[in-house]
């Protein structure tokens, strides 16, 4: 700046002539022409580039803003994350044990109803048995009965009956005596 002003101040002490030397006289116009306009352009560039300046500091600012509310959600949904890996790992071992006892309780379960099975079908075995005990008693009763029976029949005379029918009778009347 101070450069374009002391250009500013030559130019201002030296008589205003006419150059007849067209690229010398080009250049100083240009030269003048820029210096002016820089002069005049300053303040408003300096403003709009200020205003912009400002546009972005705060945009940067917004964007800080957001990005640590982003860290904190983020921080926060970590801890929730975490709390809830907490939580699954609970329930993984509650259900792993509640898993355990389940299979305990069906395996104790499976224990007694073997247990009673085996004894059910002991008790029924030996009703079996003594039903068919019962039933070999019976026949062998009654095929001895048929054999005394028969012997009888074919052994026994009629003067045989009346001496047993006597002798039962006299066995009657002394029981009834007494």
């Amino acid at each position: 700046m101070q450069i374009f002003n002391l250009i500013t101040q030559q130019y201002l002490t030296m008589k205003i002539s006419l150059n007849s030397n067209f690229l010398e006289a080009n250049v100083l116009n240009i030269v003048l022409l820029l210096s002016g306009l820089i002069y005049a352009l300053r303040q408003f560039l300096g403003s709009a580039l200020s205003l912009r300046q400002e546009k972005v500091l705060f945009a940067i600012s917004e964007s800080e803003e957001r990005l640590e509310q982003a860290n904190i959600r983020f921080n926060e949904a970590q801890k929730q994350l975490a709390q809830t890996q907490i939580i699954i790992d609970q329930i993984v071992k509650e259900s792993q044990i509640t898993a355990e006892k389940v299979r305990q309780s069906i395996l104790e379960q499976g224990e007694s109803d073997i247990e009673r099975l085996t004894t059910s079908s002991k008790a029924s075995i030996k009703y079996a048995e003594n039903q068919v005990k019962q039933q070999i008693q019976q026949q062998i009763t009654d095929l001895a009965v048929q054999k005394v029976s028969i012997k009888l029949q074919n052994e026994m005379t009629s003067s045989m009956q009346a001496k047993i029918i006597d002798k039962n009778i006299m066995q009657l009347k002394g029981d009834i005596s007494i």
